[in-house]
């Protein structure tokens, strides 16, 4: 069975810094070919113009798609399933679709029609990303203009103009995988560990909160969660059971100078070599341990397995961990395990190290 190509659901209010993250991924997207579905409506097509002007050969315009007929929540079968049909009937396969909500869309409803006959075979939710504006939430506005986002709202008579950003917000969090609390350096340390406390707790457990500046986050953070969200959905259900949607041209108003954080400086990964192990299953169990005790983000690579011809591949989420068999070692492969740990700056290597030796 062919594998079925993944997608990651990018959400965040007006101004969270949705577009710049994807811009980011796509100038670091090392030879990925990435298809960008766009969630927009109304006369103004700002997110899909930067993207298409930003010159990245793996992103051409024509992987480039803007549903612009509505939110996507409310269009899931007029303009949205079709969309993925074309993308996933291309000659040439794509190594990941990535889809930019409009600001108020809840994620939920997206998920969901993952599931849906026509493509569920086709294509997974990788996971959800829901961006955030941290110095903004850290205020209790959710958003950098809340006038802006009120406005935008207004341009649609068929959304319920009286909800509060507060309950938006929740959903967001609640259907998140991975949250992403963006403009961190307009944020005292102080302030941002409070915030990101603030978000573990209110997020489902094993949830990963990660702080950026400028959308700047590694390839290998934001894809290749393998999450299967649509299989998933009970545990990230509508808190508030509204359905409110809007528009998202977001130029992002976060315009100050960060030259000294515009890289991946704030993210590092290393590799741990060890010799084969006896027991995967133990050795799952200690990886995950580690995973816990050093709040690592990722972590993925092979590991040679005593009297098994096969290498079992491992990945790491957070602390979820997935294994399998996949192919035999070759002839001049060394027999041994090598494991690519991926964490935010400050990692003490040498406890990770020999936690995995161990």
């Amino acid at each position: 069975m062919t594998a079925k190509i993944p997608a990651t659901v990018v959400t965040g209010f007006l101004g969270a810094g949705k577009t710049t993250l994807i811009r980011h991924m796509l100038d670091n997207a090392q030879g990925k070919r990435i298809a960008l579905i766009i969630n927009e409506f109304g006369d103004l097509g700002v997110d899909g113009d930067i993207l298409r002007g930003c010159g990245i050969e793996t992103c051409k315009d024509e992987d480039i798609m803007e549903l612009s007929n509505g939110c996507i929540c409310c269009t899931v079968a007029e303009d949205f399933v079709p969309t993925m049909l074309k993308l996933l009937d291309r000659d040439q396969p794509l190594d990941h679709i990535v889809i930019e909500t409009s600001g108020l869309a809840l994620p939920q409803p997206l998920v969901r029609a993952f599931s849906w006959p026509e493509i569920r075979t086709k294509v997974t939710v990788d996971g959800v990303v829901t961006v955030i504006d941290g110095k903004a939430v850290s205020e209790g506005r959710f958003a950098h203009s809340v006038a802006a986002v009120d406005a935008q709202r207004a341009q649609d008579d068929t959304l319920d103009h009286d909800t509060p950003l507060s309950e938006l917000f929740e959903d967001q969090i609640a259907c998140a995988d991975l949250i992403v609390v963006n403009k961190s350096d307009l944020l005292g340390a102080e302030e941002a560990d409070a915030l990101v406390a603030t978000l573990k707790a209110d997020a489902r457990p094993g949830v990963q909160v990660i702080r950026s500046t400028m959308g700047a986050l590694p390839v290998d953070v934001l894809l290749g969660q393998g999450i299967g969200a649509e299989d998933d959905m009970t545990a990230r259900h509508e808190i508030h059971h509204h359905h409110h949607h809007d528009d998202d041209h977001e130029d992002d108003d976060h315009t100050h100078d960060a030259a000294h954080h515009h890289g991946h400086d704030d993210f590092e990964s290393f590799v741990v070599t060890r010799p084969e192990v006896t027991d995967p299953a133990a050795f799952s169990a200690q990886v995950a341990e580690v995973i816990r005790a050093h709040d690592i983000l990722r972590l993925k690579g092979f590991v040679a397995v005593a009297g098994k011809p096969l290498r079992l591949t491992m990945q790491a989420v957070g602390p979820r961990i997935d294994s399998y068999f996949d192919r035999p070692f070759a002839a001049d492969e060394p027999r041994q395990a090598r494991l690519v740990v991926i964490g935010q700056a400050g990692l003490d290597r040498a406890a990770i190290t020999a936690a995995l030796l161990a």
